[in-house]
C-alpha cells in the first residue's frame, strides 16, 4: 500500500533514498529530504506491506499536469518481487488525471513499467 511520508518515517525514508545512486552523499541526501519536507510540489510516498520496504518521490508539475518520478527505491532484500511496479501502478491510480513521467535517474525503470 502506498502511503504518504510523515516525519516519523524520516530514518526509514532516508535509508531507502540512500539506495539511489544520486543520493549516496550524506549532505545531498539530507538536502533531498529537506526538499521533500518543505517544497509544496515535492511528494514522498512509502510502500508498506508488513514493514515499509519501498519509496517513491515525485515532483508535481501543475503547469503541465504531469507528475515526474524523481526517486524510486526498494529495500534490497525485497527487490525483484514487483514492488517497484506496484508502487508506480498505485501512483498512476492515485493521480489518474496526471501524466506520469521520469527523470534521468528513473527513466530506465519506468520504461519497464510501460508508462513512458
Amino acid at each position: 500500500m502506498l502511503i504518504r511520508y510523515k516525519k516519523t518515517f524520516e530514518k526509514i525514508a532516508m535509508g531507502l533514498l540512500s539506495f539511489m545512486p544520486s543520493e549516496k552523499d550524506l549532505k545531498k541526501l539530507q538536502h533531498t529530504m529537506k526538499e521533500y519536507e518543505t517544497e509544496e510540489d515535492w511528494h514522498l510516498f512509502l510502500w508498506k506491506e508488513e514493514d515499509i520496504i519501498g519509496l517513491l518521490g515525485v515532483l508535481n508539475h501543475n503547469d503541465t499536469n504531469t507528475l515526474e518520478i524523481l526517486h524510486i527505491s526498494v529495500n534490497p532484500s525485497h527487490r525483484f518481487q514487483g514492488i517497484g511496479k506496484k508502487m508506480v501502478k498505485a501512483l498512476t491510480e492515485m493521480y489518474a488525471e496526471k501524466e506520469i513521467t521520469a527523470n534521468e535517474n528513473t527513466a530506465a525503470f519506468i520504461e519497464k513499467c510501460d508508462l513512458c
